[in-house]
């Protein structure tokens, strides 16, 4: 029991459990009977109160949706560096510059003959992470398109089968020209 009387009454067995939960029981009909007016309904000050109170629930569902959104562009963030990392194929010690274009601006990147030739075919792609740039094998890179499309740099298509009808299919054509 929270007030100190009622607990004094009852020790001294002046009233009983009844009696304390009807006095109760009338006090929270008094409290809420203050809260309308004569004719029923709520006062002017009792509505401004429950506006602040549904106001500040909405802002408090509004903030708690933008750290949801923030958290989960972290996690996808996290997810994407992950997948990098782990599968970015490293320069061999022979290789040749390949060139590409980020962001409207030719880059190079050491790679061989064997990853030049898979990264025209579309076998490979290039994603860049904090301003460098990986080689990733093509399904990789589809997860990460997958959650985010702006990591990844080139991604050529994949190519198909060659027509056998195809008069010039003897003579491919280099996509990546060295000068």
């Amino acid at each position: 029991m929270a007030n100190p009387f009622q607990d004094q009454f009852l020790k001294a067995g002046l009233a009983d459990k009844t009696k304390v939960e009807k006095a109760k029981r009338k006090q929270r009909k008094q409290s809420s009977q203050k809260i309308r007016s004569r004719n029923g309904e709520i006062d002017e000050a009792e509505k401004q109160r429950l506006q602040a109170i549904e106001q500040k629930a909405e802002r408090d569902r509004e903030l708690n949706r933008q750290k949801n959104e923030q958290a989960e562009l972290k996690a996808i963030t996290a997810q994407i560096r992950q997948l990098i990392e782990l599968n970015s194929i490293e320069p061999p010690a022979e290789s040749i510059l390949f060139r590409f274009e980020d962001d409207r601006k030719v880059k190079q990147i050491e790679v061989d003959q064997k990853t030049q030739q898979q990264l025209v075919s579309g076998q490979l792609c290039i994603a860049r992470l904090d301003e460098r740039c990986y080689v990733i094998p093509r399904p990789v890179a589809d997860k990460i398109i997958q959650r985010d499309e702006r990591y990844i740099v080139l991604a050529n298509e994949v190519d198909e089968a060659i027509e056998e009808d195809d008069e010039y299919a003897d003579f491919q054509v280099p996509d990546d020209l060295l000068w």
